[in-house]
């Protein structure tokens, strides 16, 4: 399969998971169009991906900024949201509603506002992507915030597929990747010996499962989980 001449947007796709689905969008033959909040991670992204690729900052939090984003795109493929702020546990005793409630800002309504203000720009047999997490099928200690966004993520997927059918719309649920969005000081080696396939996810990882929902047209609905195994255990 292949996305050659296809065009695709990715929202968060400037570091992390969405640079290097940006990379191999890119590998396979898509145009990127990468969009984050921080014009300095746009930058540094275009200079790693292929000199057809464009990119913008946008802040995500904001629905007029990601309106106009997409009002001034020319008609696309694949829409990809991978954006996400650093993650930060939020115990229930301690908790600090707002730190909440701006977590759900960009890696949930963000991700809705950005369906609502671009699904008239893509094309027939095009599909929408976003992301969820194996917190919503196996918290943890001080994840409730966290897995809340990644269920309700879960659930946004199978609803907009029934409502936006037959555009097609998935999700891809990592587990532990190796990006910045974890605590500084996160044991990555001690995860490791914690999930079946002995070691820590990469990016180009998680990637792979983006790619594949964007070129798999019998699939929509979908959550595909790439986690080591770790939901197993």
């Amino acid at each position: 399969m292949t996305l050659q001449d296809q065009r695709v947007v990715l929202l968060g796709g400037t570091s992390g998971i969405g640079l290097a689905t940006a990379r191999l969008a890119a590998d396979h033959g898509a145009t990127v169009i990468v969009a984050s909040s921080n014009p300095s991670s746009v930058k540094r992204a275009l200079a790693e991906l292929p000199a057809t690729a464009s990119g913008t900052a946008v802040d995500l939090t904001d629905p007029a900024a990601v309106t106009d984003f997409f009002a001034g795109l020319d008609p696309f493929d694949h829409l990809v949201y991978t954006a996400g702020e650093a993650l930060s546990l939020l115990e229930v005793r301690s908790l600090d509603l707002a730190r909440a409630r701006q977590a759900f800002e960009l890696r949930y309504f963000g991700a809705l506002q950005a369906v609502h203000a671009s699904v008239s720009k893509i094309r027939p047999g095009g599909s929408i992507v976003l992301t969820s997490g194996t917190a919503a099928d196996r918290p943890a200690a001080g994840w409730s915030v966290a897995a809340s966004i990644c269920g309700a993520a879960d659930s946004l997927v199978r609803s907009l597929a029934v409502e936006l059918a037959p555009l097609r719309v998935n999700a891809v649920k990592p587990g532990i990747v190796r990006t910045p969005l974890w605590p500084d000081g996160f044991d990555y080696d001690a995860a490791a010996e914690s999930v079946p396939v002995g070691r820590i996810g990469e990016p180009e990882d998680i990637a792979e499962a983006y790619v594949f929902l964007m070129n798999q047209h019998y699939a929509t609905g979908s959550i595909v989980t790439v986690g080591g195994g770790n939901v197993l255990v």
